[in-house]
């Protein structure tokens, strides 16, 4: 048996609890993006909201092959100008509210910094045009304790970020009839 001073317990016992607690992979990441549109949300949805459309209004998009349609279930292979592709899931698709969901298949780490990924697009009304929002939840590339910088919590942020920022721009230019990607 060991004897230790009754002042040194408390030390240890705060030592070996935190234990545990110091060692916990990634934490979910969460980013959302917004645009206003000056069209109606018909017209928005109208583009948007066919899911194997996106390389028509996202500029880093080179080309999109779709399965399944619109429906739930269905899923896309997009290949991004930069490299790499993105292999989503279609898990929502509600028409009259003008919103879908879908989910990232398998990691790409050249498409994008993530190890996962799940997003939402909404329109809505906005005054007399339309409000998109893209909504996204995701985990770093690395998810070990001490990821590289390129597949850290920042790096997926700041990719996923300019992922959907550009999708928005793209999405708004097309729509009000400016330049498309």
């Amino acid at each position: 048996m060991v004897w230790l001073p009754r002042r040194v317990l408390p030390a240890l016992f705060l030592a070996f609890a935190a234990g545990p607690a110091l060692a916990h992979g990634p934490t979910p990441q969460k980013i959302a993006q917004t645009v206003t549109i000056k069209a109606s949300p018909d017209a928005v949805w109208k583009v948007v909201g066919d899911f194997g459309g996106i390389a028509s209004w996202h500029p880093d998009v080179a080309k999109a092959e779709a399965t399944g349609g619109n429906a739930e279930g269905a899923t896309r292979k997009v290949t991004l100008k930069s490299g790499g592709t993105l292999v989503e899931g279609r898990d929502e698709w509600k028409v009259p509210e003008r919103t879908y969901s879908y989910r990232m298949s398998d990691p790409d780490l050249t498409a994008l910094p993530v190890s996962s990924y799940s997003a939402t697009l909404t329109v809505t009304p906005d005054g007399d045009g339309s409000k998109v929002e893209w909504m996204g939840r995701f985990y770093r590339g690395d998810t070990g304790n001490e990821p590289p910088d390129n597949l850290s919590d920042e790096a997926g942020r700041e990719a996923m970020n300019r992922y959907f920022a550009d999708g928005l721009k793209g999405l708004k230019a097309k729509v009000e009839g400016g330049r498309t990607p």
